[in-house]
């Protein structure tokens, strides 16, 4: 079954991450403004918010992906509010 985070304070809606062969979660530093997911088939998801401070961001994706897949396979998507403002989500 796919698990999704679904980033309910995105500029798109809804817009939901893949968490399916997820490779790592990093970030910068505990000030970056992005968080990168990299992916086993070597696509990466960018998520870029307001400059976060001591690792929030980073920390709420990590402990969402592990609620998330930790929950029952009958629900698909995990919602999530990111503690600072997103400015975009991309995968590529």
């Amino acid at each position: 079954m796919e698990k999704f985070l679904k980033v309910t304070n995105a500029p798109i809606t809804g817009q939901l991450i893949s968490l399916s062969g997820v490779k790592t979660i990093a970030t910068a530093s505990a000030t970056a403004a992005t968080v990168t997911i990299k992916y086993f088939d070597g696509t990466t998801t960018t998520v870029t918010t307001a400059v976060q401070v001591g690792h929030d961001v980073y920390t709420a994706i990590l402990n969402a992906a592990e609620d998330a897949l930790a929950t029952s396979w009958q629900k698909a998507y995990y919602s999530l509010s990111l503690p600072k403002a997103v400015t975009s989500i991309v995968n590529a």
